[in-house]
């Protein structure tokens, strides 16, 4: 897989602050997932998401970066409640609309490569799809419990959709942050891999 350098930044980033921050790997708060095209016939794109949900305030934070695409974006959505790649669902969360329909909030279209990070109430309905609410209980704490629970079980993804793609480019499974003891080991390595890289080019 190639990760270009805004993918990596948010990876590293991603990293560091998981790193730094055992507590909140402990609570099982915070998913991560890798875009990459959802099929053949030209798709292209890659880049790294992160979602955090603060149970205290009740909101969602979904920070995503992406480059490559084929084409230009028209919307976003986190879809749930599916099986692992490549089974699909409807929309779960989206929060607003656009010329092309339900997207997520502030979700930029026109772009071929962005950075992307916006926070979600929970509590409010029409973060939601009607039909994932209704299938959820019917409430806004159903729905994000079902939505929370789809995270910890890798059945929920955010796919990014463009003109030449309108059903989706590239995707990101979401799935859980690996244990403290995990991101430790990654670490190490990925501290292994660099130092390697260094002899090499100085030899």
């Amino acid at each position: 897989m190639n990760l270009r350098p805004r993918s990596l930044a948010l990876a590293a980033a991603v990293l560091f602050s998981l790193s730094t921050s055992p507590q909140a790997l402990a609570h099982g708060q915070s998913w991560t997932g890798t875009f990459l095209p959802e099929g053949s016939g030209g798709r292209t794109g890659s880049g790294s998401l992160l979602v955090e949900y603060d149970e205290h305030s009740n909101v969602l934070t979904i920070t995503a970066s992406f480059e490559g695409l084929s084409s230009d974006t028209r919307v976003a959505h986190i879809h749930c409640c599916s099986g692992p790649f490549p089974a699909s669902a409807g929309v779960a969360l989206a929060g607003t609309s656009n010329a092309f329909g339900a997207n997520l909030l502030n979700f930029p279209s026109g772009v071929r490569a962005a950075d992307y990070s916006q926070n979600f109430d929970m509590g409010l309905a029409s973060v939601y799809s009607n039909a994932f609410r209704n299938n959820s209980g019917g409430t806004e704490n159903g729905a994000r419990d079902a939505l929370l629970a789809a995270f910890d079980n890798g059945f929920a993804y955010m796919n990014i959709h463009t003109d030449a793609f309108p059903g989706g480019e590239i995707r990101a499974q979401i799935a859980p942050i690996p244990e403290p003891s995990t991101w430790l080991m990654m670490a190490l390595g990925l501290a292994g891999v660099a130092a390697g890289a260094r002899r090499k080019s100085a030899a």
